[in-house]
């Protein structure tokens, strides 16, 4: 919701709200950045050795044209880049589901400002909804950590 002009007092009910959607905010980031590590250190960094092992080899062929080693290098660096790419989209995903949850929060608030609610209990409203938001998409992150490690164990491979 965006800020009108009314207020709750300087400080008051505007600044605990704010405070309350960066907690939650901080929350969601932080579960992520913490799949993102364990994805990392357990599925990408395994991978990414491969990779320049595999590109070692490739240079070591001395019968090969350098066109050869280029499309053996590229070959070595497509299933990192393709887990590289995985993760993306399924980060972009979870960030546009978690997006449009929110705007959908806002909306309410905003339908129920224009049907004459005070502004501090839609506030209150507004954050209920994107708490739960958060809440639902928190439970989403296991799901999403356990398909996309399948994923990626089996593009290693």
């Amino acid at each position: 919701m965006t800020k009108s002009g009314g207020g709750a007092g300087p400080g008051g009910a505007d600044a605990e709200s704010w405070r309350l959607r960066e907690l939650q905010q901080l929350r969601v980031q932080e579960a992520v950045d913490s799949m993102v590590k364990s994805l990392e250190r357990e599925n990408i960094r395994k991978m990414q050795g491969l990779m320049f092992r595999c590109s070692a080899g490739c240079c070591e062929d001395n019968q090969a044209s350098m066109q050869q080693v280029h499309q053996c290098i590229e070959r070595c660096h497509a299933p990192l880049a393709q887990a590289q790419a995985l993760v993306t989209n399924e980060l972009e995903k979870f960030q546009d589901r978690l997006a449009r949850c929110t705007m959908h929060c806002n909306d309410k608030a905003k339908d129920s400002i224009d049907a004459g609610s005070k502004e501090p209990q839609v506030k209150r409203q507004l954050d209920s909804c994107v708490s739960r938001c958060v809440d639902d998409h928190m439970h989403l992150i296991p799901t999403m950590t356990r398909k996309m490690k399948e994923s990626l164990s089996s593009m290693g491979k």
